[in-house]
């Protein structure tokens, strides 16, 4: 239970269901808390109903949200419990900060999912004997061919499956995702009926550890002396046509911010971390034919891609997916898309698509190229 109304109404469905429902709330050290907050026992430990509180940004996992889990949790009459995951949040804000210095963007919200939503809470599940971790995502697990599957949300709009995709296929059986088939609009609406005290909660948009969106300052803040540091823009010929103040402040695709005029519209289209420049071009210049991703998941055979095989390719969480063919590597997948396609970003994830539907989850990856 994040505090949000997506995981509420996920709870108040489950009790509709029948399940015994326990909350929890992942205490991740957050901007807002002091350090005697929701302090247990001991660092491994979970801190039960915890009453000293004070309200911090309102990004996911704030203590304000754990305040708002709690209250939601008391009217439920559910026991609540908020687990101690700072340590292991520390190697996420790492993760990100160590992407960025590399020239890559990372994700540190699929990251999260991977490593402790679906992976430190469900060995925390396993030690309570809950039989499902569920959460107020908007995808849906489903049986096809006697397989478990992962799928969109009904709701295109909100649809979560892109984030889910590093969920082990053998942990499917025990995801529940309550919400996966309703709108966004149907779930405020139960909340709402309910009385939640977050019916009208504001959705986060803000990566919960960089609550103020300055993503080079944190970077720079966490790197100390090694943060990346003053360099040359050059063009794709290699002039220099400017400089910068740290590569890490720059994203494929930016536009804003370049300090470079020359008449047209510019943009950043790539990075060099071992030369410490950035590269700027016309838009044309973002277009790639197709990617190599590693760190692949597969929540299907396979076998089918040991040649090029049909998908559907989605290489950002707010874009639609994209006509391309894929083949399985042994390092991973590569990824040829029907036509070419603007800001394909190393470190971003990109996750495959059945192509008769553009619904269910086949594989997933971390773009290590784009070509």
């Amino acid at each position: 239970m994040s505090g949000g109304v997506d995981s509420s109404v996920a709870a108040a469905l489950l009790l509709e269901q029948g399940y015994d429902v326990v909350g929890v709330f992942m205490r991740l050290g957050s901007p807002g808390e002091t350090i005697d907050e929701l302090t247990p026992a001991s660092e491994d430990a979970p801190a039960c109903n915890p009453t000293k509180l004070k309200l911090g940004h309102q990004g996911c996992c704030s203590v304000s949200d754990a305040a708002d889990a709690r209250l939601v949790a008391a009217q439920f009459g559910i026991p609540f419990y908020v687990v101690n995951f700072r340590k292991d949040f520390g190697r996420i804000m790492d993760y990100f900060a160590a992407e960025y210095a590399a020239g890559r963007t990372p994700n540190p919200c699929v990251r999260c999912n991977d490593w402790l939503k679906f992976g430190k809470l469900h060995d925390y599940a396993h030690q309570i004997n809950a039989d499902f971790v569920a959460s107020g995502h908007y995808a849906r697990v489903e049986t096809i061919d006697g397989q478990p599957a992962l799928l969109r949300g009904l709701d295109h709009s909100k649809d979560q499956s892109y984030v889910l995709f590093g969920a082990q296929r053998e942990k499917l059986t025990r995801m529940l995702l309550p919400i996966g088939s309703l709108r966004k609009t149907e779930v405020r609406a139960i909340a709402e009926r309910l009385s939640l005290p977050v019916f009208n909660k504001p959705d986060s948009q803000e990566i919960c550890f960089v609550p103020d969106n300055d993503y080079a300052g944190f970077v720079t803040r966490r790197l100390g002396e090694s943060a990346p540091s003053d360099g040359d823009l050059i063009n794709e010929s290699g002039e220099v046509v400017g400089t910068h103040t740290g590569h890490h402040r720059f994203t494929i695709g930016q536009r804003r911010g370049l300090g470079v005029s020359i008449g047209l519209p510019l943009f950043v289209t790539g990075k060099n971390p071992a030369a410490n420049t950035v590269t700027i071009g016309p838009r044309e210049d973002l277009l790639r034919a197709g990617c190599a991703a590693d760190q692949t998941n597969w929540l299907t055979d396979p076998t089918p891609f040991t040649d090029w095989h049909p998908v559907r390719a989605k290489f950002r969480s707010t874009m639609p997916s994209i006509p391309a063919t894929a083949r399985e590597t042994g390092e991973g997948f590569d990824v040829r898309f029907e036509s070419p396609a603007e800001m394909v970003t190393p470190g971003q994830a990109i996750v495959l698509y059945d192509a008769a539907t553009d619904t269910r989850v086949l594989a997933g990856g971390w773009i290590r190229e784009a070509f």
